[in-house]
C-alpha cells in the first residue's frame, strides 16, 4: 500500500508540472462566465441607459477582461458576446460598445455584432 502512495503523489506531481508548463491552447472562459459576469450590464443596457454604468457592470467587465488573457479566451469572449447581441433583440448594441470604456477597460477589439472574432488576438 505504501508504494502506491508513492505512485499516485509521483504521477500528481508530474501531472502538476505538465499544466503549468504546457501552453493553454484552448479557451478557459466559457459562455457561462460571460454571461454571469455582464448579468450586472443588462437593466443598464436595455433600460434606456440613463446615469452611470452600475458598479456591478464594471465589475464584471474588468474581472472578464482579466480572465480573457490569452487569445483563445478573447476570441470565445468575442463569440459569446455576438451569440448574446442576437438572443437578446432588447440590448442596445451601439451603447454596449461604450460601456468597456466608460468602467475604464480596454477592449482590443470593436464589440459590435460584424466583428470576426477569428481576427481578435
Amino acid at each position: 500500500m505504501m508504494k502506491y502512495n508513492h505512485v499516485v503523489v509521483c504521477i500528481s506531481i508530474i501531472i502538476m508540472a505538465l499544466v503549468v508548463i504546457t501552453p493553454q491552447a484552448r479557451a478557459t472562459v466559457s459562455c457561462g462566465t460571460v454571461a454571469s459576469s455582464l448579468a450586472p450590464c443588462l437593466n443598464y443596457l436595455e433600460g434606456g441607459a440613463t446615469g452611470t454604468v452600475p458598479l456591478g457592470c464594471c465589475t464584471g467587465i474588468k474581472s472578464l477582461n482579466n480572465a480573457a488573457q490569452s487569445t483563445p479566451d478573447r476570441q470565445t469572449v468575442c463569440q459569446c458576446l455576438k451569440t448574446a447581441a442576437k438572443a437578446m433583440p432588447g440590448v442596445n448594441v451601439g451603447l454596449a460598445s461604450t460601456v468597456p470604456s466608460k468602467c475604464g477597460v480596454h477592449i482590443p477589439y470593436k464589440l459590435d455584432p460584424s466583428t470576426d472574432c477569428s481576427s481578435v488576438h
